[in-house]
């Protein structure tokens, strides 16, 4: 605001604001009142000082204050309306800073949140990262020893796919297994073909089916290879054991569903 102004609201004369500035100049750094620059000054005039009176009155360049000046100025003004201002603005320091201390917890609460949803964003692009690594229509890859992560990753993308059933035939099953099949949806049924030597037994099949139910397991010899089969529509081929999955460089493929007869008839006759 410039001077005429504020002296105009607080009820003093423009000359009178300007003297007590000038008597108290350690409490108006640059950042509180400034002087405009003839360029500024003459740009003022332009747009505010229309009448040809107020022009005549207007031949020093006049000062500007900032939020902080005319705060300021209600200390070292004696008029009653300055007086007035300053005990409000002392009013409302001291209600500001009661509100803080009265809702530091809030604050600190807000700042907390705002943590969580950043961890929450960062969490979620790397969730959409992983699905775009691991999407599920790939119809083949290969895995290099040492891929752990990336290959049960991959092997999970396969079992959330199912909606009604999966079909699991390895001849090398453990618990390592069942607990990738825990993230499949709920009520999926899993069969498990295995060879009688597994190393699972009846009490880890029944755990797991008292919070995944429900999970078969049979015993066959007739099969060699790996297979997934999801939905009875998706038939994976994949070249290790999963329990080994990421140990050794192994490959995974989609056959074509036709084969899928084929291997349920095979095992119906064993």
């Amino acid at each position: 605001m410039i001077d005429r102004d504020i002296a105009e609201l607080y009820g003093v004369e423009t000359r009178r604001l300007n003297e007590q500035v000038k008597r108290n100049k350690e409490r108006f750094p640059e950042e509180f009142c400034f002087q405009l620059s003839e360029e500024e000054f003459e740009n003022w005039k332009s747009q505010f000082a229309t009448s040809n009176s107020d022009k005549m009155g207007l031949r020093k360049r006049p000062y500007a204050f900032t939020e902080q000046g005319v705060a300021m100025l209600s200390t070292v003004l004696k008029s009653d309306t300055a007086v007035m201002a300053s005990i409000q603005i002392m009013k409302a320091f001291v209600a500001m800073r009661r509100f803080l201390q009265n809702n530091q917890q809030l604050f600190e609460e807000i700042v907390s949140i705002k943590q969580h949803q950043l961890n929450a964003d960062k969490k979620i692009e790397q969730l959409f990262n992983l699905m775009d690594k691991y999407r599920i229509n790939d119809t083949q890859g290969i895995f290099f020893q040492g891929q752990i992560f990336d290959a049960y990753a991959k092997f999970e993308s396969f079992i959330a796919q199912a909606q009604k059933s999966i079909i699991l035939i390895d001849n090398y099953v453990d618990l390592s297994v069942l607990e990738r099949l825990t993230k499949k949806n709920n009520g999926v049924a899993v069969t498990i073909y295995t060879k009688a030597q597994t190393l699972l037994t009846l009490q880890d099949i029944q755990k797991f089916n008292t919070q995944y139910p429900t999970l078969e397991v049979k015993f066959t010899d007739s099969m060699h290879d790996r297979f997934l089969i999801i939905d009875d529509m998706v038939l994976y081929h994949i070249g290790e054991s999963l329990k080994d999955l990421g140990k050794k460089c192994f490959a995974f493929e989609v056959f074509d569903t036709s084969f899928i007869g084929d291997i349920m008839n095979k095992l119906a006759t064993n």
